[in-house]
């Protein structure tokens, strides 16, 4: 079943209206027509619909059922991500997405090759957030995640710091056991700051800097992991311990 999203203002006591492109492609790609089954969330609440009314910028669809999202980690995990070279950004958007991240933000790290100008970053991220709508649809997520404008590494910290738990994967961290305890100590609606590094990995100075700020540098093990491996590993293992 096609999965959509909507504000929750949009939606009514017995129907929702879907705007935007969503219209474009129910009518023109999907070829939807009326009486067709569509699974419509606002956030908070899934709606199993069907197509009552197409028109040229509006999709009415009559509510059937409604329930609590259940799809959603019951913490809000935020993705701190060093910017990557080439797609791998892409990818990783697409893949913690799926895994349940709440927030991605890109971040300018001292080993990061790539620069982005004030251009190049609005069209990037455009295109993020387009990847994270449609890896959410695809997932069954409850919400789109946001993936925010590029951030320096100290507006990152700052943005950070009202985080319950903030984990920052480093490959010169030791003792599994004390990431077992720290993946554990994480607790439902708590929320997680996890950081990673780019490509060349962290400066000792950002892992300082981080610590400072209440940061707790973790090992993954005695592999060191790509920079685009290193969140989904961080994710699923959360996932592991908080899913109900």
């Amino acid at each position: 079943m096609y999965h959509f999203f909507i504000k929750p203002e949009q939606a009514a006591a017995h129907e929702v209206a879907i705007i935007g492109s969503d219209v474009n492609h129910i009518k023109n790609v999907l070829r939807m027509k009326v009486g067709e089954q569509i699974c419509v969330n606002d956030g908070s609440h899934e709606y199993l619909c069907s197509i009552a009314q197409l028109d040229a910028e509006k999709v009415t669809a009559k509510i059937e059922q409604v329930s609590e999202t259940t799809s959603e980690l019951p913490s809000r995990i935020v993705l701190f991500q060093g910017l990557p070279k080439a797609d791998k950004m892409e990818t990783i958007i697409q893949k913690c997405v799926e895994l349940g991240v709440h927030e991605i933000v890109p971040v300018q790290m001292k080993r990061c090759v790539v620069k982005l100008d004030c251009k190049k970053e609005e069209a990037k991220r455009k295109r993020w957030q387009a990847i994270s709508e449609s890896a959410a649809k695809q997932a069954g997520r409850g919400l789109i995640p946001d993936i925010h404008p590029l951030m320096t590494y100290k507006e990152a910290l700052l943005y950070a710091s009202d985080k319950e738990h903030i984990l920052v994967p480093f490959e010169h961290a030791e003792n599994m056991q004390a990431t077992r305890d720290a993946l554990s100590a994480v607790k439902p609606g708590e929320q997680v700051a996890i950081f990673i590094g780019p490509e060349g990995g962290f400066e000792d100075e950002e892992i300082a800097q981080a610590e400072n700020c209440g940061a707790q540098a973790i090992t993954l093990g005695r592999r060191i992991l790509r920079t685009e491996t290193a969140g989904m590993a961080v994710l699923a293992m959360l996932g592991y311990v908080l899913e109900e």
